[in-house]
């Protein structure tokens, strides 16, 4: 075996295939919430070696038990992204490259379609309700539906929500500019503060933005009113200019991304 400083070529390539088997596990979890869980492992995993480093006995105790059991808490957390791993295994989908088909679109683009079919469907009273992926990855919910990888524009989001088609119950996801999926089903909100005038679309907008960052926009069949959810919070019957400024805000790269809650102070105050 040829010796290669400290290694031999076996190990280097033992290291190459763990390297490997590695990433394709954080790009598996990258897209679902199980991101925010390893963040919060970290978090205690970084207090347990604090706690040894500076022995503090109290805080080890408190490490100890939950290390000891992390194993059992990480199989329950991770339920579905194990079982979408050993899906795809079984596929032989583990170690092949996932991409989505189409033209991306620029955020300007993707806003006026989505802006001029919540319009239409306003008008008509057509329920609808469009879901935008952020940081949070939806990948769960995105299973649960029907899988498009389509470009996004007015007519189609229209034809998705039109009463007794096959697509129309349920949400469409947006991920990058993209419509991934549609008809999916969302979690509902449990708070019981929200006003009884709201339906399910709603409630599962609302529910939505509860359990992540994801930008929910509801069309509603009884009034026609265009809502905006985000972060728990939802603004009925809110006004182009001000659905429009939002959208943008929230969906621009990054790096022009502004720092700013003015808007939602507002939608408070409206809602008093």
């Amino acid at each position: 075996m040829e010796i290669i400083g400290d290694f031999s070529v076996r190990d280097i390539i033992d290291i190459l295939i763990v390297s490997y088997v590695i990433y394709k596990l954080i790009l598996l979890l990258r897209g679902t919430r199980a991101v925010q869980f390893m963040k919060g492992i970290i978090v205690v995993v970084g207090a347990w070696a604090l706690s040894y480093w500076f022995q503090l006995t109290t805080l080890q105790w408190m490490m100890k038990q939950m290390i000891d059991t992390g194993l059992i808490a990480i199989i329950i957390i991770f339920q579905p992204e194990l079982r979408r791993a050993l899906e795809q295994i079984g596929r032989g989908k583990l170690f092949t490259r996932t991409s989505f088909v189409g033209e991306e679109q620029s955020t300007n683009e993707l806003i006026n379609e989505v802006i001029r079919a919540a319009n239409h469907m306003s008008k008509r009273r057509i329920g609808a309700l469009i879901v935008f992926e952020k940081e949070t990855g939806l990948s769960d919910y995105i299973e649960s539906g029907t899988l498009l990888e389509s470009k996004v524009s007015a007519e189609l989001l229209i034809n998705i929500f039109t009463p007794n088609t096959p697509l129309h119950d349920g949400a469409v996801i947006i991920r990058q500019n993209m419509l991934v999926a549609a008809a999916c089903y969302l979690p509902l909100s449990e708070n019981p503060f929200i006003s009884k005038e709201l339906g399910t679309r709603h409630r599962a907008s609302i529910g939505m933005s509860e359990v992540s960052d994801a930008l929910c926009i509801t069309v509603s069949e009884e009034t026609g009113q265009i809502s905006l959810a985000k972060n728990g919070h939802i603004v009925r019957d809110i006004k182009d200019e001000s659905l429009i400024s939002k959208m943008f805000e929230e969906l621009k790269p990054p790096k022009t991304k502004e720092k700013t809650s003015s808007f939602w102070k507002w939608g408070r105050r409206k809602r008093g």
